[in-house]
């Protein structure tokens, strides 16, 4: 037995042996780990001291910065205050000066009050010579009409080129802006002196009823001076070999124009029907008063600037708002479900007001509280006036170009206190400045207004306005692919704003309320545009 203890002894001492070394390196490199950590922990605690250093330095310039921002925006105050003041004091001196020069030059006041008696006996005489002209004029007139119908009659043995003149002549005659003498002999010339740059059709129709001569019956040239007049003058070199008279266009398809004038832009085509339209029924709208150029000025009154270059060269005017359909702003580069809506209040509040060009307010008035109404006609200037009297002036400036005017504030159920937030860029977290927003927004809007947005907010189908929604073309199904050939993009009747008379006086009264059933744009939406139905208002 102790031989077979002291066989097995080495054995046991060399397993516990093995054991100890293995032990002593598992300990080294225990202890090498342990020194690599502790390196990389105070390499990271030196860097989070850098970071708080870094930290505490960009906080001392953020403050700095904000008191540097005070005191601009302080100085920038007093500086209006003074500017305000001084011109104060000016108007006052002006008013001195005037008061003293009456005082102290009475034979002034004497001359003057001669030079006005003068004048005044300048002007009877100049009356009574216009009363002489307008009677010769008549007289003339008559002389005309009772030659006009052997004129007619001999029409197939005149020369073309000789009754071209004469018609001219005639036409331009009842111009304002010149006399019919002032013309050179000889044959016609086109831009040549004009009365405006943009003449309405209503104007052009009137003028050629009081010679009695129907547009039927216009010349090739008296076509071309209505196209220049009328915004299309590009297209006056192809009508020249086209048209003989103004059937020649009132008998046209919008093919023919495409073909004949070269007319491609669909725009294009469509506000020249209605402008042949307008004058072949003899309507009178006052929208026709409103050319192209008092639409580019329009759009940034409703705070879409952006837009001006693609309405001005597709010559948008006034009477072309009033049929203008989602395919043509989508044309004109108008994707934006906002930017959408905004063009269709703005047109509704120009129904609102018979198209009258001053009706959109850009200055802040004398009212203490203005009624929804007056807000209706809140230009987007006057909206972003009214954020700076509400303390909120640094998020002014984030209106340019969003669309926000009073009448969207005021028609669009959907825009609320949340949209407007959003579109002035303050972030969710400043609570109480939301809260101050939306406290001035329901005292803006009025109580009826407001309650109808709640309720519009409460109502089943509602989806919230989002600012970044898109509109995208209608897509047609199969069975629509039949009716491509029957009707013409350009023939679309889906109009932005189609509103009636009787609707337009009930709007004003402020009767009715409008329908806003422009919602977003889903992913998943098959009909893309359907939301966007006849009609909208």
């Amino acid at each position: 037995l102790d031989t077979l203890v002291l066989s097995q002894s080495p054995s046991n001492n060399e397993t516990h042996q093995e054991r100890l070394e293995r032990l002593e390196g598992d300990k080294e490199s225990l202890v090498l780990q342990v020194s690599v950590l502790t390196e990389q922990v105070e390499a990271q605690g030196e860097k989070i001291r850098d970071l708080e250093a870094s930290l505490e330095e960009n906080s001392d310039k953020l403050l700095s910065t904000e008191e540097m921002l005070q005191q601009e925006l302080l100085s920038r105050t007093s500086l209006e205050t003074q500017k305000l003041d001084l011109m104060d004091e000016v108007s006052c001196l002006k008013l001195k000066l005037v008061s003293m020069e009456e005082e102290q030059d009475p034979a002034h006041r004497d001359d003057k009050q001669r030079k006005a008696e003068a004048l005044l006996q300048e002007l009877r005489v100049l009356k009574t010579k216009v009363d002489e002209l307008e009677s010769e004029k008549l007289q003339y007139d008559r002389t005309l009409k009772a030659t006009k119908n052997h004129v007619v009659v001999r029409a197939c043995k005149t020369p073309v080129p000789y009754m071209h003149v004469h018609c001219v002549r005639i036409k331009r005659t009842q111009s304002g802006s010149f006399r019919a003498d002032s013309l050179p002999h000889g044959d016609f010339k086109r831009r040549g002196v004009r009365s405006t740059t943009g003449p309405s059709v209503a104007h052009m129709g009137d003028t050629a009823h009081d010679v009695n001569t129907p547009f039927s019956k216009w010349s090739c040239d008296q076509v071309c001076v209505w196209l220049e007049d009328y915004g299309l003058g590009q297209y006056i070199p192809m009508a020249k070999q086209w048209v003989s008279s103004g059937q020649t266009l009132l008998s046209a398809s919008p093919h023919d124009f495409e073909k004949e004038l070269g007319i491609k832009h669909p725009l294009h085509r469509k506000k020249l029907q209605l402008g042949l339209h307008a004058i072949s029924s003899a309507s009178s709208e006052t929208s026709a008063k409103l050319d192209h150029v008092w639409v580019t000025r329009w759009l940034d009154d409703i705070g879409l600037p952006q837009y001006k270059d693609q309405f001005h060269e597709a010559r948008v005017d006034g009477r072309m708002l009033q049929y203008l359909t989602v395919d043509d702003l989508l044309l004109l580069k108008v994707s934006s479900q906002l930017h959408h809506l905004s063009i269709k209040c703005a047109i509704r509040v120009l129904h609102a007001n018979k198209f009258n060009p001053n009706c959109l307010k850009r200055r802040p008035g004398e009212e203490s509280q203005p009624s929804p109404s007056e807000v209706m006609q809140w230009s987007n200037h006057r909206v972003m006036e009214w954020l700076r009297a509400v303390d909120l002036a640094e998020y002014a400036p984030n209106l340019r170009g969003s669309g926000v005017h009073g009448g969207l504030i005021i028609l669009e159920q959907s825009f609320n206190e949340e949209s407007l937030a959003v579109l002035l860029s303050i972030p969710p977290q400043k609570t109480l400045l939301r809260r101050h927003l939306a406290t001035n927004f329901h005292s803006l809007v009025g109580a009826q207004a407001q309650r109808d947005k709640v309720h519009f907010l409460e109502s089943p189908g509602y989806a919230p306005l989002s600012t970044t929604a898109k509109v995208r073309p209608k897509k047609l199904g199969f069975s629509g692919f039949s009716h491509l050939r029957k009707k013409r993009p350009d023939d679309s009747t889906d109009y932005v704003c189609p509103l009636e008379p009787l609707q337009d006086e009930s709007l004003r009264n402020g009767t009715r309320q409008p329908r806003t059933d422009l919602g977003p744009v889903q992913d998943g939406d098959t009909e893309g545009r359907e939301q966007v139905g006849p009609p909208l208002c």
